[in-house]
C-alpha cells in the first residue's frame, strides 16, 4: 500500500487528492452502511421485521454516545489537518492525546446510566409494545461496546487527518466483514436471535478497535503520543469541544428526531409504519455514501490548505467537490425513484415463513415503503451543497457557522416540519418534511458558503 504524506494535501492537484481522499471514503462508508443495512436484512429476514423496528429504536441512543467519539474525532481532526498544514507537529500530537482521553472519560460515563435507565430510555424512543422486548435485548448487549466503537470513530478521523485514507477505509471495512459473518454464525447457524446479532455487533467494535489501535502504533502513522500528550490541555480540549460540538449536535438532533419520528408514526400506523421509517433510514445510511464520501475526503484538504493558506486551492476543493457530489446525488435519487420496491422486498421475510400477523405487518410495508422512498429523496440532487458548506465551516475552524448550519436542516426546519405537517397530512406529511428540510437548509447554506468564499478571495489577494 502506498504511504501518503500530510504535505501532499498541500501540493498535489486538487481533483487527483480529491479522488484520493474522497474514493477510500466512499468505500469505507459504503461498506459501514452495507454492515447496517445487510445486518437490518439478516435480522428482517431471519428474525422478523419487528426486529428491525427494534433495532431502529436503539440506534439512536447507542449511536449518540459512539458520536461522542466521532465529535472528538472531527473537532480533533480539523486542529491537526491545520496544525500539519501550519507545521506544527506538537500541537497536533497534543491534540490526539487530548482526544483519546476526552474520548474513553465521556463515554464510559455515558454509558453506564444509559445501561442503569434501559427500561426507561427505550420506551422514550418509541420501543413499545412487540418492540420493547427485542430492543431490551439488542440495546443492553450492544451498549458494552460503544465505547469501543467511539475510540474507532475518533480514531479514524485523525487517520484521514493525516493523509492516510486507505487505512481509514480499512479499519471501516473490517468490522463489516466480521459483522456480517458473526451474524450469519450467530443468528442463523446458532440461532441466538437478537442476542446473536447484538454480539455480532459488539464483537465488530472490538475488530475495528484493534485494528486502529495496531495503526497508530506502527510506523505508519506520523503521530506518536507519549503520556504527557494525554494529559488535557484547556485550550485544546476547549477548541475540540467547540469544533466536535458541530457533531455532537448534529447526532442530537438526529436522536430526537428518531425519537419524534418512532413515535409518530407509531401513532399512526403502529409497529409497521416504524418498521417502515427503519428501512427508510437504513437506506439513507446506505445509498449516499459516495456523497459522505466526497464530503469527507474534502474536509482534511479544506482544513490544510487553509491552514496553509493557500486560498485558492480551497476555493477548488470546495467548487469540484459540490460539483462531482450534486451528479453522484442525481443519480441516486433517479436509483431510488425507479426501483424502491426492490430495496423494500430485501428487509422482509419470505411469505412462506410468516405467522398470519407477520403478512399482514409485511403487506403494510410493502404498500407503504416505496412512496416514502422516493419523497424522502426527491431533494437528493442538491443535499451536496449543504453538507459540504457545513463541513467546509467545520474545517476552517469556525465552530459558529458550522453548527448553525449543521443544525439548520435537521433542527431548525425539519423538527418544526414533521410536527406540524402530520397534523395536516398524516403519513404523507412525514415523508415530504425531508426534502422539503433539504430544500430550505440548502439556500441558507449557498448563502453563507459564497461569503465566505469571497472573505477568502480577499484574504488571498491581500497576502
Amino acid at each position: 500500500m502506498a504511504k501518503v504524506s500530510a504535505t501532499d494535501l498541500g501540493s498535489e492537484p486538487i481533483g487527483k487528492l480529491l479522488v484520493k481522499q474522497a474514493i477510500p471514503a466512499s468505500v469505507g462508508i459504503l461498506v459501514m452502511s452495507l454492515n447496517v443495512l445487510i445486518d437490518s436484512i439478516f435480522v428482517g429476514k431471519w428474525v422478523g421485521s419487528i426486529a428491525i423496528a427494534a433495532i431502529n429504536v436503539v440506534l439512536p441512543v447507542s449511536f449518540f454516545i459512539a458520536a461522542l467519539g466521532m465529535a472528538i474525532g472531527i473537532g480533533g481532526s480539523s486542529i491537526i489537518s491545520r496544525a500539519l498544514g501550519a507545521e506544527n507537529p506538537e500541537k497536533a500530537l497534543t491534540t490526539f492525546g487530548n482526544q483519546i482521553t476526552l474520548t474513553i472519560l465521556i463515554t464510559v460515563g455515558m454509558v453506564i446510566p444509559g445501561l442503569i435507565f434501559v427500561d426507561d430510555i427505550i420506551p422514550s424512543f418509541g420501543g413499545k409494545g412487540a418492540i420493547f422486548d427485542p430492543a431490551k435485548i439488542y440495546y443492553t448487549v450492544v451498549l458494552y461496546g460503544v465505547p469501543f466503537l467511539a475510540l474507532c470513530m475518533m480514531g479514524n478521523n485523525v487517520i484521514r487527518a493525516e493523509g492516510k485514507p486507505r487505512y481509514s477505509m480499512i479499519a471501516m471495512i473490517i468490522p463489516t466483514i466480521g459483522n456480517l459473518f458473526l451474524d450469519y454464525l450467530l443468528i442463523h447457524v446458532f440461532d441466538m436471535g437478537m442476542n446473536g446479532a447484538a454480539w455480532a455487533t459488539t464483537l465488530s467494535y472490538l475488530m475495528c478497535f484493534a485494528y486502529i489501535l495496531w495503526f497508530f502504533l506502527s510506523r505508519n502513522s506520523e503521530l506518536k503520543i507519549n503520556i504527557t500528550h494525554l494529559i488535557p490541555k484547556r485550550e485544546i480540549v476547549s477548541e475540540i469541544g467547540s469544533l466536535g460540538f458541530v457533531t455532537l449536535a448534529r447526532q442530537a438532533v438526529v436522536s430526537i428526531i428518531y425519537l419524534i419520528m418512532n413515535n409518530i408514526l407509531f401513532n399512526l400506523g403502529g409497529e409497521a409504519l416504524v418498521s417502515v421509517y427503519a428501512i427508510v433510514g437504513r437506506m439513507l445510511m446506505f445509498v449516499l455514501f459516495p456523497v459522505l464520501g466526497i464530503t469527507q475526503g474534502f474536509l482534511p484538504i479544506a482544513g490544510f490548505n487553509y491552514g496553509a493558506k493557500k486560498y485558492a486551492r480551497v476555493r477548488e476543493s470546495i467548487n469540484k467537490s459540490i460539483i462531482t457530489a450534486c451528479f453522484v446525488g442525481l443519480l441516486v435519487f433517479l436509483i431510488i425513484f425507479f426501483i424502491p420496491d426492490a430495496f423494500t422486498k430485501l428487509f422482509l421475510k419470505s411469505n412462506g415463513t410468516l405467522s398470519p400477523e407477520e403478512l399482514k405487518t409485511n403487506a403494510t410495508i410493502l404498500a407503504k415503503a416505496p412512496d416514502a422512498l422516493r419523497m424522502v429523496f426527491a431533494a437528493t440532487p442538491i443535499i451536496a451543497i449543504q453538507l459540504i458548506g457545513a463541513a467546509y465551516f467545520q474545517a476552517i475552524g469556525k465552530a459558529i457557522p458550522a453548527l448553525l448550519l449543521t443544525l439548520s436542516r435537521q433542527g431548525f426546519f425539519f423538527i418544526p416540519l414533521i410536527l406540524i405537517l402530520p397534523e395536516i397530512y398524516g403519513e404523507t406529511g412525514v415523508w415530504i418534511s425531508f426534502p422539503i428540510a433539504d430544500f430550505l437548509a440548502t439556500i441558507v447554506t449557498a448563502y453563507f458558503l459564497n461569503r465566505e468564499i469571497r472573505r477568502t478571495t480577499k484574504l488571498e489577494n491581500a497576502v
